[in-house]
């Protein structure tokens, strides 16, 4: 039996990721802050976390046991919002989720994994975090950290030699609530092609997915500009 934990499932890339791992046969537990709205998924178990609460964590073990273990940890809880003003609540409200939340809830799905042996860790982070942007302060520095955290967790288990393997999901835009407003992105990905390329890329273990090819192409354009170039850049 395979069994994976979805958290974030209530809406966005998240549902359409737990809905597809339904599909392939997983056993599957949900979580999510609203969970009225995780009902409707069929999942085998539900929880109601708030990533940024106390009590995530013993909550998301309460979850594993109700599931009977877990195999695949799937992360996909996150905000993000411009803030071209630098609102102190903005700001910390993003660190508290993003880096706080994100830490609470990915430290504790290594410990249990750890503990096993063997595991599979996959979460969306973002292309948001390849350079600091301007328009968007705290989210771009979260994510850039989520990144480098994956890949130090992915490094530690490695010398513990342990079998637990991790899947850094970078996309674009995507057609989400998160990005929902006045403002125009451009090349906006349909949620349900992301969810797909996905539940592929954990399939296969990649290590890091950015999705999709206009993205790569992007980030790695962004990667070659030095520091005195980028600054200058109006985003």
């Amino acid at each position: 039996m395979k069994r994976a934990i979805v958290i974030g499932a209530s809406s966005g890339i998240g549902r359409e990721v737990a809905r597809l791992l339904l599909a392939e046969g997983w056993t599957l537990g949900v979580a999510a802050r609203r969970v009225e709205l995780l009902s409707s998924i069929g999942a085998a178990e539900t929880e109601q976390i708030d990533v940024t609460a106390e009590d995530a964590t013993v909550r998301l073990r309460s979850l594993i046991d109700r599931l009977g273990g877990m195999d695949l940890f799937f992360y996909a809880s996150g905000i993000g919002k411009q803030n071209r003003e630098l609102a102190e609540d903005i700001e910390l409200r993003t660190v508290e989720t993003n880096a706080l939340g994100f830490t609470r809830m990915i430290g504790e799905a290594y410990r249990y994994f750890a503990q096993r042996g063997t595991g599979h860790i996959a979460a969306i982070t973002s292309i948001a975090g390849t350079k600091g942007l301007g328009p968007a302060p705290s989210y771009s520095a979260t994510k850039a950290m989520q990144n480098v955290y994956l890949e130090a967790l992915e490094q530690q288990a490695h010398a513990r030699c342990l079998d637990i393997h991790f899947t850094d999901i970078r996309p674009g835009f995507v057609d989400t609530a998160l990005l929902s407003g006045d403002f125009h992105y451009p090349m906006m990905l349909k949620p349900e092609d992301v969810a797909r390329d996905i539940v592929s890329s954990i399939n296969a273990r990649r290590h890091v997915r950015v999705i999709d090819w206009r993205y790569r192409l992007l980030t790695a354009l962004w990667r070659c500009l030095p520091r005195f170039v980028w600054r200058r850049i109006k985003l």
